[in-house]
């Protein structure tokens, strides 16, 4: 079987998750090409890239959401087409999509069916936890973004069948953990001077903080600011009492199998990540909505509190996988069948 294996390059968590699942799938027998599209992730891949695209990535801003401009600039509509065009699905067997949209839609446009493999397809499921609010435009958008005809979905829980709990890479569950002074902070939304401008407030708290806007190293104050590196940022997590970050899926998913304390802050706009905070606040994970003053009190709570969300995530990654290329097998079989 030919297998391509499309990832969404936009953040860091898909390809974290694609550096087990890449493994688990050459355990198999099939040839395996790797698609990686998108222009802000920070983590590398070990292993080739065959298709190295720009794909449709969003943007970080530094106010706590997604720079609507920059994502409009890079989104070059003719430059995409081009992409959609470019890639040779009807090559492959079976096309597995971490919420990537280049392969997502060269699929859909020539019908061919297309695996998603990806958090995105749990979020999306009835049965997943919704915010209060209504986002029907981000809604459209997840639902759009990358279309797929059939779902694995990973989620903080299995809230249905096709959805399982989080893929926790082997160097989180290979870390030492054990309890310093300081706390972890990734909100790459965020510029480096909000952050501080915050986070100073509380003198007697160290943060180390990861930034999205600049690769050197720094202190100021009570805070350590840190270039991302994947090593480094797990030392820091193993090591914390506790995280703040994002609500997306990895960093909190990881913070919470290693036991730590977990305060998240969805990004603006973001209806994922808006979705993500009500499945944690279900679970009992405090949210505070952005860095303003009047969050400040919620946050020197969570930092005086022991408050911990106990997790079962077991080791499933050659379980789904195996799922996964089984049921494609039967599809592309009944399809030779049928043509």
């Amino acid at each position: 079987m030919k297998v391509l294996y499309a990832i969404q390059g936009t953040g860091n968590g898909h390809l974290s998750r694609a550096r087990d699942v890449i493994p688990a799938l050459l355990k198999h027998n099939i040839s395996l090409d790797l698609l990686v599209s998108g222009i802000q992730a920070d983590i590398k891949l070990p292993y080739p890239i065959k298709y190295q695209l720009k794909g449709l990535s969003f943007i970080f801003g530094k106010k706590g959401g997604v720079d609507i401009w920059k994502t409009y600039y890079k989104a070059n509509s003719m430059r995409l087409q081009k992409e959609i065009k470019s890639i040779p699905i009807e090559n492959y067997d079976l096309i597995i999509n971490d919420f990537e949209p280049v392969t997502a839609w060269a699929c859909k446009l020539k019908n061919k069916p297309c695996y998603s493999f990806s958090h995105q397809a749990a979020v999306l499921s009835t049965q997943a936890p919704k915010p209060k609010k209504k986002d029907k435009m981000g809604k459209w958008i997840l639902n759009n973004y990358a279309p797929t005809t059939h779902q694995f979905g990973l989620h903080f829980k299995s809230y249905e069948s096709n959805i399982y709990t989080p893929i926790i890479r082997n160097d989180i569950r290979s870390a030492e953990i054990s309890k310093g002074e300081h706390y972890t902070v990734y909100l790459p939304s965020y510029s480096d001077e909000k952050l501080l401008n915050f986070l100073s407030q509380m003198k007697s708290t160290k943060w180390e903080v990861f930034s999205k806007h600049n690769n050197y190293e720094y202190f100021s104050k009570n805070i350590h600011i840190k270039p991302i590196t994947n090593e480094a940022f797990i030392n820091s997590m193993a090591t914390s009492k506790g995280v703040l970050c994002g609500a997306g899926f990895e960093a909190p998913a990881e913070s919470l199998f290693m036991q730590k304390k977990l305060l998240v802050i969805p990004m603006k706009g973001q209806y994922e990540q808006q979705c993500n905070a009500a499945a944690l606040s279900e679970m009992g994970v405090p949210m505070i909505k952005s860095l303003k003053k009047k969050h400040l009190d919620k946050l020197k709570k969570w930092v005086d509190s022991d408050s911990t969300v106990l997790v079962d995530y077991p080791d499933i990654t050659d379980k789904i996988v195996s799922q996964l290329l089984e049921e494609a097998s039967v599809i592309c079989n009944e399809r030779s069948v049928s043509n």
